[in-house]
């Protein structure tokens, strides 16, 4: 009996004590959240936000990073409790250090919550931009935008935290130029349309409701665009990539 009590008595075993049921409560809280913002309607209120459709993205939800955040919230305190507890470190210094670096994991948070959103909307933009392009490759690009964003905003809050980041600079700095390369060889017929939509806008070679013909097909101009010409011939429409246009001439029709 003496020597359970020395046991329990030393202050390792009450550390490992506290760190074994700050995991199991904050798992309970973490569960018991999650079941509470469930039957409060939260999902649905947050059903088509920037911040869900990027949890969305990731494999997640809204309702499921709120309850981890509980949980790691409670984990961390055990965790501290603990090693307050063991004594494993200066206590004073310790804390002294943790309060300077609270601040800093807020910035960070924000940081990532802000980018998550930005990115989102940045994807959605381009994407509605890039709507009327009807080149397959084009469908990746919203995707490298978003990511793109993700990447520079995990930059900045793991600086905000005191991480070296210069390794990931300079990952950035090669997948930048990786992207321009290979984007300039994928899409050189979506640079090359633009070009031509730039000319045709400036010099109007023909305008809305002309009659011409494009190769072998012949309509009424019913759109141009930065990338693509629109013509209606009939019941039928053709959306004909402003890169043809250049290529197989433009015949205008007088009646």
């Amino acid at each position: 009996m003496v020597e359970w009590q020395t046991l329990i008595d030393e202050p390792a075993v009450i550390a490992a004590i506290v760190l074994l049921l700050g995991f199991v409560v904050g798992y309970l809280v973490g569960r018991l959240n999650e079941e509470l913002l469930a039957a409060a309607g939260v999902p649905d209120a947050v059903e088509g936000t920037p911040f869900e459709r990027t949890a969305q993205s990731l494999g997640t939800s809204t309702v499921e990073i709120v309850a981890r955040l509980s949980s790691w919230f409670i984990y961390g305190i055990a965790i501290l409790t603990a090693v307050h507890i063991a004594r494993l470190i200066d206590t004073d210094a310790f804390w002294l250090q943790l309060t300077a670096f609270i601040p800093q994991v807020f910035i960070a948070v924000l940081v990532l919550i802000v980018g998550f959103i930005i990115a989102d909307k940045a994807e959605l933009v381009v994407s509605e931009y890039l709507r009327s392009v009807k080149l397959p490759e084009v469908s990746v690009v919203p995707k490298v935008v978003k990511y793109s964003v993700l990447y520079v905003t995990f930059l900045i809050a793991l600086a905000q935290v005191g991480v070296q980041v210069l390794a990931l600079v300079i990952l950035l700095t090669v997948y930048a130029a990786g992207v321009v390369f290979v984007g300039g060889y994928a899409f050189k017929d979506f640079l090359v349309s633009s070009a031509v939509g730039i000319y045709l806008l400036l010099e109007q070679p023909y305008s809305i409701g002309d009659r011409i013909r494009i190769g072998d097909r012949t309509g009424i101009v019913q759109e141009v665009d930065l990338f693509v010409t629109k013509i209606e011939s009939d019941s039928e429409e053709y959306i004909v990539p402003n890169r043809e246009v250049f290529e197989e001439g433009i015949v205008r029709i007088r009646d």
